[in-house]
């Protein structure tokens, strides 16, 4: 990439001008003007995807296999905490998450298959909306879907990357098989009776329910997994009551539960509606209950897992991702257009990271250019036809932090 008239790349300007300008889900308009300035002279690019999106497409000269490349738009409802001149610039809204740089590295991406196209086979650039997704709102993936532009195709190959402040920057984090948990949300509704605080007995208290309902349920989670089983269970929301001298007749939470077994999760989604509708019936109350935003595991298929130890073990640090964490990715749907590999770009400095989703969020932005290479390093790969000969991994393991909702997991370098 080249650098401007002030010394700063190319690569770093277009990050910091997206950090800067953060928009949230579904409402990308600046994000997408920006980057189809740049991407328009590449190739042909569709605008509007599923709203707000683009699909860049580049065509070598003869027919051969087909990669499609995506990174997500849009930002996170949090205050940017950082005070650097690129922070954002509007309060309440922050690329917490590191969607910046993943459009980055899928500009510079493009913008390398550009200059130097391949002979053979096609890729398609996807920069995709809405990824965060709030209780009971629509995901951008699915949306992309059923989008006339990817509506019933099949690629060989769909890339996609995270920024992982759990790794180094110079490194790269792929996971043997699952990438990301599955996700269920979860809302539960408890009906009660108003009555006056005075006369407790005339009512039925919804909001006594809901808080014993809260501590059963982490109890009954805990005492519904196995010791072998990655589980995450979280209520992350609660609210109820119209008044400090009445009792209340309505209270609500919203929760996750995270897995990565299919029958853990459909065993322990069992679980948690049974806990939470016989408590309710123990008070005398009512209750509704709603699971939302069901998303599936992202699964990365074995020979492109292969694919990149073989290709980019000589180019930066890869390592073998043993334990997979519980956070989420709408990326999981994406599946569905081809064998996918979803890998975790270390973006930490000498300075230390602040988790995703923090608004002290940010990046040492090397990483950029170790993104990019990977994207297109692996983007080649596959057009040459190299994916069914690619050798398995041998590296050794050693342990290191997998994510931000893990613990402690077990990587080889």
């Amino acid at each position: 990439m080249a650098r401007g008239h002030d010394g700063v790349d190319e690569l770093v300007r277009l990050r910091r001008q997206l950090h800067r300008h953060p928009e949230l889900r579904f409402t990308e308009h600046r994000t997408a003007g920006t980057l189809a300035e740049k991407l328009q002279p590449f190739g042909r690019l569709r605008t509007g995807i599923a709203g707000t999106g683009l699909l860049l497409e580049l065509e070598g000269p003869l027919p051969g296999p087909s990669v499609l490349l995506r990174a997500d738009m849009d930002a996170y409802p949090v205050q940017d905490a950082k005070t650097e001149p690129y922070a954002s610039a509007d309060a309440g809204v922050c690329h917490a998450c590191g969607h910046d740089v993943h459009m980055t590295v899928a500009y510079g991406a493009a913008a390398r298959l550009a200059a130097e196209p391949p002979a053979r086979g096609s890729v398609a650039v996807l920069f995709q909306p809405a990824e965060e997704i709030p209780f009971g709102e629509d995901s951008g993936a699915a949306a992309v879907l059923a989008d006339e532009a990817l509506r019933g195709r099949r690629f060989d190959a769909v890339l996609g990357l995270h920024c992982w402040p759990d790794l180094p920057v110079g490194t790269l984090g792929v996971d043997r098989s699952t990438a990301m948990a599955a996700k269920d949300a979860f809302r539960i509704e408890v009906l009660g009776r108003a009555a006056h605080a005075a006369t407790p007995a005339l009512g039925r208290d919804a909001i006594l329910g809901l808080s014993g309902m809260v501590n059963l349920l982490h109890a009954a989670v805990a005492r519904s997994r196995n010791a072998d089983e990655l589980v995450a269970f979280n209520i992350g929301t609660i609210s109820g009551g119209a008044s400090q001298s009445q009792v209340a007749a309505y209270a609500e939470a919203t929760g996750t539960l995270r897995t990565h077994d299919g029958s853990t999760r459909e065993r322990l989604k069992t679980v948690i509606e049974r806990v939470a509708r016989q408590q309710a019936a123990a008070l005398d109350l009512g209750v509704r209950f709603t699971w939302a935003n069901e998303m599936p595991a992202v699964r990365n298929a074995a020979e492109l897992v292969a694919l990149a130890h073989a290709e980019l073990s000589g180019l930066m640090q890869v390592v073998d991702l043993a334990v997979p964490p519980l956070t989420t990715d709408d990326f999981a749907l994406l599946g569905a257009l081809g064998p996918s590999l979803y890998v975790k770009l270390g973006v930490t400095g000498e300075r230390g990271g602040a988790p995703l989703h923090s608004g002290s969020f940010d990046v040492d932005e090397r990483c950029l250019d170790v993104g990019v290479t990977a994207f297109e390093r692996l983007t080649r790969a596959v057009l040459d036809g190299r994916l069914t000969a690619a050798p398995t991994s041998s590296a050794a393991t050693v342990p290191v932090p997998a994510g931000p909702d893990a613990n402690v997991a077990a990587v080889s370098a």
